[in-house]
């Protein structure tokens, strides 16, 4: 990721729960709290009523990639935690790209961390 490094210890991913500045929908969690960075940090987490590590594993992969997708039109000075719920395990395989990506925006218009994109003339 061009702009945004890995959240990664425990404490770091509680210090960004701390800040109850949250959203959600029925895939996705997103807590936010300022780093006085100029880049972003981002963690994904799924807990086991998700599923085995196999589902996990991807569904995290899944919020990844569609993050990487959308950094460049975000804002920087954050940390993101994105906690996956159970609904991901549930999509079916062929849709499950598309669906975490619309979930993903959803949040992170919700959080107002997406840049108005300029109006096209």
């Amino acid at each position: 990721m061009l702009f945004t490094e890995s959240l990664q210890k425990n404490h770091a991913f509680r210090r960004v729960y701390s800040g109850k500045n949250a959203v959600a929908n029925r895939l996705l969690v997103l807590y936010k709290r300022p780093n006085g960075l100029d880049k972003n940090r981002l963690g994904v987490s799924a807990s086991r009523k998700v599923g085995k590590a196999v589902v996990r594993n991807r569904a995290k992969r899944l919020v990844k990639e569609q993050y990487r997708l959308a950094e460049p039109r975000l804002k920087r000075g954050y940390d993101l935690v994105v906690v996956v719920r159970p609904a991901v395990a549930e999509l079916p395989q062929s849709s499950a790209f598309a669906e975490v990506g619309r979930a993903l925006l959803h949040v992170l218009d919700k959080q107002a961390l997406r840049e108005k994109e300029a109006a096209h003339a």
